[in-house]
């Protein structure tokens, strides 16, 4: 809105780099321009002020498909004043010189004439189309038609419009056909998570199942191996009793061997004591067989004495006396006497 100070006789008008100020005095152009400012006499003085900036028009509408659905179509499309001089002579862009605001409503002006431009080739286009094709795939066909309608229009060309852009935000149903439409979808989405749930399932108790078997798989390895053990275990015992016993035998047979041997050495030191103790008794009777009766008395009493115990004392009577001295008194005995 253009900025007007108030004076007694003159007023002064000051606008934006994006306004446009159309000045008449006496139906001649006195001022005309962007951003202007300057004095004028509101009494013979027609203003007009066009934005030049880039203006966004909301579109809502209904139209019917080709299988007889209505469906809600919401757009924007964006504009912008190219030839204000033009604007100012087709549309009331006029604004009041004491206060400075339009005197029309020149931007619904332009709104309304957008929407009915864009309509028309929307309602066209949405009218040959299925329901579900337009509200799945119509988005892009309907910005590209109303594009393309509203940039070669000769009405926007003669308003010195010209439209930067065109969107379609949706392309909607009445609320119950959505929900039946949706309906499908929301089976096989209910579908498709039933079937993820029961492979989910399916494969924990595929996962378990393999589990269990190697589980039992190594139970029965662990049996196999406890069985292995108790067998090696027994063939050690078994190994180490029979090395036991044959070396308690290489033992015994050692220790036999030994006592024998030294049995026989016992009984040849035996044999050779006997052979040398007989060879001196014979020696000693060869001996004896020189020496006279008296004299082997003699040395008998001395071997009784010396291997008789300890006697106290000795009575010798005549009788046992009368004999040997009688004997010792003949003398030694003749080999005649003796045999």
């Amino acid at each position: 809105m253009a900025d007007i100070s108030r004076y007694p006789i003159f007023r002064h008008l000051r606008t934006d780099p994006t306004t446009y100020v159309h000045h008449l005095h006496s139906g001649e152009v006195t001022h005309a321009g962007a951003g202007l400012a300057f004095w004028f006499r509101p009494q013979s003085a027609a203003l007009a002020e066009i934005p030049l900036d880039d203006r966004e028009q909301s579109l809502l509408f209904h139209a019917r498909t080709g299988d007889f659905q209505d469906v809600t179509i919401q757009a924007t499309v964006n504009y912008r004043v190219v030839d204000p001089a033009l604007a100012a002579t087709r549309i009331d862009f006029s604004i009041s010189p004491e206060s400075g605001r339009w005197n029309a409503t020149p931007l619904e002006t332009l709104g309304d004439l957008l929407t009915e431009l864009a309509q028309q080739p929307a309602l066209e286009l949405i009218a040959g189309m299925p329901m579900a094709e337009a509200l799945a795939h119509g988005i892009r066909p309907v910005r590209d038609r109303v594009a393309g309608t509203l940039a070669g229009d000769r009405r926007l060309a003669e308003r010195g419009l010209a439209v930067t852009d065109v969107r379609v935000v949706a392309i909607r149903a009445d609320a119950e056909l959505e929900r039946a439409l949706q309906t499908r979808t929301r089976e096989e989405v209910q579908q498709e998570a039933d079937r993820a749930t029961y492979a989910r399932r399916a494969l924990a108790v595929e996962r378990e199942r393999a589990i269990a078997e190697n589980e039992l798989k190594n139970q029965i390895e662990l049996a196999r191996r406890e069985e292995e053990l108790v067998t090696q275990r027994g063939q050690n015992e078994r190994k180490r009793a029979t090395e036991k016993a044959a070396a308690d035998r290489i033992g015994a047979q050692a220790d036999a061997d030994q006592r024998r041997l030294a049995a026989e050495a016992t009984a040849a030191t035996t044999r050779l004591v006997g052979a040398a103790e007989a060879e001196a008794q014979q020696a000693n009777l060869a001996a004896y067989a020189e020496v006279d009766h008296a004299t082997l008395v003699a040395l008998a009493l001395r071997d009784l004495a010396d291997n008789l115990p300890q006697i106290g004392s000795l009575t010798v009577t005549p009788d046992l006396l009368t004999p040997v001295l009688a004997r010792l008194g003949q003398g030694p005995a003749t080999g005649a006497d003796r045999s």
